[in-house]
């Protein structure tokens, strides 16, 4: 790793000697050594990846009891993904990465503030308890964080995380998926979260800034235009960004020969149907043009020898990656617009950033996460 991947460090206790091959490793374990972990934090959804074989992801919301009278309904103090969102108008409710980045900056409330960095500091927390390590074992963790996040908001990623790991280091998203499935070399990495999608240029070394994109056309985008178009053909239909988020999920198709798709949405309390078809299209379908601009930038400005290599190497990542049709309509604008492309889908886009970052945990030498301490 360089100095511009590795941000900052935590200590929470004593740093010891471990191999970096899966078998040393559950060596290492079994005498209460150390316990790597892989964390995709996103927007949408954080998920872990541990060298003791958990795999956990939760949705990136964290709420906390209103009041006395919702804490005795709720009978908890901390409730986090599905359960805080279907709880959130009992609660002080937080999305604490919303477009890739922690509320922390003086131009915001201080209650934002600190709301935020706590239910951040919260979620870390809950998905590393969820990874399950023993009291025995130090934990070393990989966080990773958008292309562009500049270095304030690293900053408070670090901060979020120092009471629950004895060591980390943050990495970029699309980078760790690369890394997960060994495509580091002439490769272009979209990792399409909720709230930015990240782009990233791998050619055999590690990337710098010139290598990287982030735009915030990503789910929440998509999210946001489906809600404006289904008010402006619909103004009657009642709904909340939740329910348009969980039809996004259901339907996202942006093919011409979509199947049809009718919903119920209430009208003054009444279920009534809708077809949205049009609009899921059109839709999903918005956040295309803006991603071929990125890749356009980042092989205008490489080498022209290699070009065609990236063109015909796209890797597409992240939940946003699972919108039927996405794959061939990227690759139809960058046939049109840059003459070739060829885009691969990666089989697993709910961890392929977890993945990554564990298998980045694993192959760091011992002595450098001893550095790091």
């Amino acid at each position: 790793m360089t100095k511009n991947s590795v941000v900052d460090t935590t200590k929470r206790g004593t740093s010891v000697s471990a191999e970096t091959s899966g078998e040393n490793d559950t060596n290492v374990n079994k005498d209460g050594g150390v316990l790597y972990l892989g964390i995709d934090l996103g927007t949408s959804r954080t998920s872990v990846a541990s060298s003791n074989g958990q795999r956990v992801t939760i949705s990136s919301h964290v709420g906390y009891p209103k009041d006395v009278v919702s804490k005795k309904l709720l009978k908890k103090d901390i409730l986090f993904g599905d359960e805080a969102v279907e709880h959130r108008l009992s609660l002080k409710f937080f999305r604490p990465l919303a477009s890739g980045v922690m509320k922390h900056t003086s131009n915001e409330k201080s209650s934002d503030v600190e709301g935020n960095m706590k239910a951040a500091a919260d979620l870390i927390r809950e998905i590393i308890r969820q990874a399950k390590p023993r009291k025995d074992e130090l934990v070393y963790a990989v966080i990773g964080v958008p292309a562009e996040a500049a270095i304030h908001h690293k900053d408070a990623i670090i901060k979020a995380a120092r009471e629950s790991v004895d060591s980390v280091m943050l990495c970029s998203e699309p980078f760790s998926v690369a890394y997960g499935l060994d495509m580091l070399d002439d490769v272009l990495v979209i990792d399409i979260g909720a709230g930015t999608t990240d782009l990233c240029r791998m050619h055999g070394t590690m990337p710098e800034e010139s290598d990287q994109l982030t735009n915030t056309f990503a789910g929440d985008y998509v999210d946001n235009r489906l809600s404006e178009l289904i008010k402006k053909k619909y103004p009657e239909a009642q709904f909340s960004i939740h329910m348009i988020k969980a039809l996004k999920e259901r339907h996202g198709n942006i093919s011409d020969t979509m199947p049809t798709v009718n919903v119920e949405l209430p009208v003054n309390g009444k279920p009534t149907n809708f077809d949205i078809t049009d609009e899921i299209r059109t839709a999903c379908r918005s956040i295309v043009a803006p991603m071929v601009d990125g890749l356009a930038n980042l092989i205008a400005s490489f080498d022209p020898e290699f070009q065609a290599r990236l063109k015909n190497r796209v890797l597409l990542a992240g939940g946003g990656s699972q919108i039927k049709g996405l794959d061939l309509a990227i690759e139809d604008e960058m046939k049109r617009r840059l003459g070739a492309g060829k885009v691969m889908r990666i089989e697993e886009p709910v961890y392929g950033g977890a993945n990554g970052a564990l298998k980045i945990a694993h192959d760091m030498p011992a002595e450098y996460w001893n550095e790091l301490k």
